[in-house]
């Protein structure tokens, strides 16, 4: 059934009715797919993309490059837990390459974040160094773009 997750990745607004339909198959199976998958798991939830730029939210998105010591028997994952613990932590991604964990944050302010790094992140046991770049626009997200601009028919910007 991966057409099923395909199809609810990119719009869990879907009925399974639609999603009977355009699979070809029965709806109480779609049903029990969909039940399936929650309860085991594969589907982890249900989010509403926002593009918050367009509303009077003001606040910013900060991802962060983390370095660690990773603990014996443990690795990076008791890390990671205290790490995403935090309610200012949107995700977190264990990473190949010069750096060991990557925290996606938000913030009402560039100030705010700096505080959330300085007083909270950095002072983690087994942290050792962090990189924060903070979030200046946002084109795309999980396959939806944001924000472009409309062509005219002679193909200017409005």
């Amino acid at each position: 059934m991966d057409n099923l997750l395909k199809i609810l990745e990119d719009d869990a607004t879907l009925t399974p009715e639609q999603l009977a339909r355009m699979l070809d198959k029965d709806i109480a199976q779609i049903r029990e797919d969909i039940k399936n998958y929650e309860k085991e798991g594969v589907i982890v939830g249900y989010k509403t993309l926002v593009d918050w730029d367009k509303t009077d939210r003001e606040y910013v998105t900060a991802m962060i490059e983390v370095k660690t010591t990773p603990q014996r028997d443990d690795g990076f994952d008791k890390i990671a837990e205290r790490i995403y613990q935090y309610p200012e932590v949107k995700s977190l991604y264990l990473m190949s390459g010069g750096y060991d964990l990557c925290v996606i944050i938000e913030g009402r302010t560039m100030k705010e974040v700096a505080y959330f790094v300085a007083q909270k992140l950095a002072t983690v046991e087994h942290v050792t160094s962090t990189a924060t770049h903070f979030v200046l626009r946002k084109y795309k997200d999980k396959g939806v773009l944001y924000g472009i601009p409309e062509m005219d028919e002679r193909g200017n910007c409005n």
